[in-house]
């Protein structure tokens, strides 16, 4: 199977760490990531993209990157992070690509998306509902403003979050995994997220919206598809159904039975499927 090798990517002022593999001539994949995790949980579906023949990138994201790490919360806004991954296929050469993202890059990626169709060939989301769908489920009566009430901690000022996560060698940021992904590639993210301005960097992505992380989304009209895990302890079943509302091409929703919140680690044999089939559509 193709191994997943290390390149850069420069985009404007900033160069991003990233992680490639498949054939150069390949219809370009490129994989977002969220918080807190890097460019290799996607590992799986980077070896089983390039067997399928795609050319499939995931980067390490705008202050995940230690040379893409401005200080200022004002560069974490999401028109620069949409910016950044249409750089990414830019800089690849690729028109037109297929989008795959988790978490926050899913906020992104739904951005992108409505912003840019003519850019994307297909759309994938794990578990991250349409931005519109989860302000809603927040003011529904559910219990999404309860599950999301982590991000108003996260948005206090002081780096109170950062100073938490890290105190007692980083005991509650490995807790935020729940022992999902594997305990070495948690080792590793904390690792990486306990280097100077790493971890402040991640959590700007919150500070720079507001608490109900509203961004910029409306109709998407890319082919899509939106995996959600109902063992997903950050979004509920609400938001994650509601998302079928902001969609007006093909779509494709998929509740994994027993999947928790990290899908791309945790659940690559039941993720890949998905998204060979969604990309072939």
């Amino acid at each position: 199977m193709p191994t997943p090798t290390a390149v850069r990517l420069t985009v404007g002022p900033h160069t991003f760490d990233a992680l490639a593999a498949g054939p150069a001539d390949g219809e370009l994949v490129l994989l977002l990531h969220g918080f807190p995790e890097f460019a290799d949980c996607w590992t799986a579906e980077l070896t089983a993209l390039a067997a399928a023949g795609y050319r499939a990138v995931a980067v390490d994201q705008r202050g995940y990157s230690p040379d893409a790490r401005p200080e200022n919360v004002t560069e974490y806004a999401v028109e620069l992070l949409v910016a950044d991954v249409l750089g990414f296929a830019d800089t690849l050469g690729a028109p037109r690509f297929h989008l795959v993202a988790h978490d926050w890059g899913g906020l992104v990626a739904w951005a992108l998306a409505t912003a840019h169709p003519e850019r994307l060939h297909s759309l994938a989301v794990l578990a991250t509902p349409h931005p519109e769908a989860l302000h809603e489920a927040m003011n529904n009566g559910s219990d999404q403003r309860e599950r999301s009430q982590y991000v108003r901690y996260f948005r206090l000022p002081g780096q109170v979050a950062e100073q938490a996560l890290l105190a007692d060698g980083a005991a509650r940021l490995r807790a935020l995994y729940r022992g999902a992904p594997a305990a070495e590639l948690v080792e590793s993210n904390v690792r990486r997220l306990a280097e100077p301005g790493a971890l402040t960097a991640g959590i700007n992505w919150y500070r720079a919206v507001n608490e109900e992380l509203r961004v910029p989304a409306g109709e998407i009209t890319v082919r899509t598809l939106f995996v959600w895990g109902t063992d997903d302890i950050a979004l509920g079943r609400d938001a994650a159904e509601l998302t079928a509302k902001h969609v007006s091409a093909p779509y494709r929703f998929v509740a994994l039975e027993g999947a928790t919140h990290w899908l791309p680690e945790a659940d690559a044999d039941r993720i890949v499927p998905l998204l060979l089939a969604h990309l072939a559509g």
